[in-house]
């Protein structure tokens, strides 16, 4: 591994429970220690999220990886544009666009569930929300969203407007990536992973299922560190 701490960044409306669930096991089975920060409130989700890495990297001894999942993985890689010599690697786990979100699926369904929350309140709103869904999901999604509280549809609409990276900024970041797909997941297409793996200079992808995960929160995580191990040795074969 290039370095031994990862700063990792949950998904809209998700949290810091999440992030642990998925990534703490796969990453200790390599050595690195996890640092998960809770995810700031409201409209300064993402300005929050950006001071975060920037603290955790003023502490630490050298570069760190640094990641998250979807929206959480975004914020971390355009981090990672502007600050490389902090930056030891990525961790990508269910990127949803590149560049401006436009008729994402994920950045409309963000918008759709904060004009939910904000016309109905967060308990109808989320009662609505998990009708149906798989039971591991509605049990991720009540707690998350309930830990948001008040500032819940605010900061979903800050995670649906924020731009990615664009293709042409990811080929700036020469780190080695490891990007995770669900290619049954319709909500972070798999063409858009394989996008990030074409821009970014050193990159691997390794794919999963929803399924998986709804068994196995690790399984997401495992995919993700198994990428960032096939990135690394690549970088070290002889060219």
């Amino acid at each position: 591994m290039p370095t031994s701490v990862a700063a990792l960044l949950p998904g809209t409306g998700s949290d810091e429970t999440f992030v642990r669930e998925v990534f703490a096991g796969p990453l200790a089975a390599v050595g690195v220690r996890l640092i998960a920060p809770a995810p700031p409130r409201g409209a300064d989700l993402v300005g929050g999220s950006l001071a975060a890495l920037d603290a955790i990297a003023a502490e630490s001894d050298g570069p760190i990886l640094v990641g998250g999942v979807s929206f959480g993985a975004h914020v971390a890689a355009a981090w990672a544009v502007r600050q490389k010599r902090h930056c030891a690697g990525l961790l990508v786990a269910l990127p949803a666009w590149n560049g401006e979100p436009g008729s994402a699926p994920a950045s409309l369904a963000a918008k759709l569930s904060a004009d939910l929350v904000a016309a109905n309140g967060l308990e109808p709103a989320l009662a609505t929300s998990v009708d149906g869904v798989p039971r591991w999901l509605a049990d991720e999604l009540s707690r998350a969203w309930r830990g948001h509280g008040d500032s819940l549809a605010d900061g979903l609409r800050a995670a649906a407007d924020y731009p990615a990276p664009t293709l042409a900024d990811l080929a700036t970041v020469d780190v080695p990536a490891g990007i995770a797909t669900c290619v049954d997941d319709p909500i972070h297409p798999t063409k858009v992973a394989y996008g990030w793996a074409g821009a970014l200079p050193r990159a691997a992808v390794v794919e999963t299922t929803l399924t998986a995960l709804g068994e196995d929160r690790e399984s997401l995580g495992r995919a993700t560190v198994l990428a960032l191990l096939r990135s690394v040795r690549q970088g070290d074969e002889p060219a």
